[in-house]
């Protein structure tokens, strides 16, 4: 396995500054779409959602040129419908399991939009959103489930995370992402030992 890829098993670690700590298939890229969460609350919520740039297309930085408002429109068509958005999340993760960090998750991260959480809204004030990448209807590969569980593993065990939910699940009728491809059960049982964190992630199940 190359040195530059990610290892399975390889533990996370989240540092005071709420940046991941440097190791292999890691890779930081501060976004300016970020600003400070109201009074220092510290994030109990985290959020799934799914992107690809162009919607499908998995390959290239758009989503990172895109996060750092550095994305060249013209170089697709489709990328007109999102010229004015400033948008973030406080990580991606690749096809490949390669876990990118834009915004540390001491700071409010640009990902929900209108959204609400057991009766409050706004929930970019209380949240850290991962990306996946991919799509609504296509499965999420192996990579990204077992780096989706250390990465919500180093999360908790740097801030108080006591909920996940889908971006569907806090802006219901305005997004559908991770959509139904996100194998919720998957996730509960990962190897980072936290049901009962996971399995409300909505009421009924999935």
């Amino acid at each position: 396995m190359p040195a530059h890829m990610p290892r399975p098993g390889l533990p996370l670690r989240i540092g005071p500054d709420g940046w991941l700590a440097d190791a292999p298939g890691l890779l930081r890229r501060p976004s300016p779409n970020h600003d400070a969460r109201p009074g220092d609350e510290a994030p109990y919520l985290l959020v799934i959602h799914n992107i690809s740039l162009p919607p499908g297309i998995f390959t290239g930085d758009a989503i990172i040129d895109f996060f750092q408002n550095r994305l060249d429109f013209a170089s697709h068509p489709w990328f007109e419908n999102i010229r004015d958005l400033r948008v973030s999340a406080h990580f991606l993760i690749r096809r490949d399991g390669t876990i990118v960090q834009f915004v540390p998750t001491v700071l409010r991260a640009w990902h929900a939009g209108a959204s609400s959480f057991e009766g409050r809204e706004r929930c970019n004030d209380f949240s850290i959103g991962i990306e996946l990448e991919g799509t609504d209807t296509l499965a999420y590969t192996d990579a990204q489930y077992g780096r989706l569980d250390a990465l919500a593993a180093a999360i908790r065990a740097r801030h108080p995370i006591r909920a996940v939910r889908g971006h569907e699940h806090i802006a219901p009728g305005r997004k559908t992402d991770p959509g139904a491809s996100f194998d919720w059960k998957r996730f509960e049982q990962g190897a980072d030992g936290h049901e009962t964190t996971h399995h409300r992630h909505h009421p009924g199940g999935r």
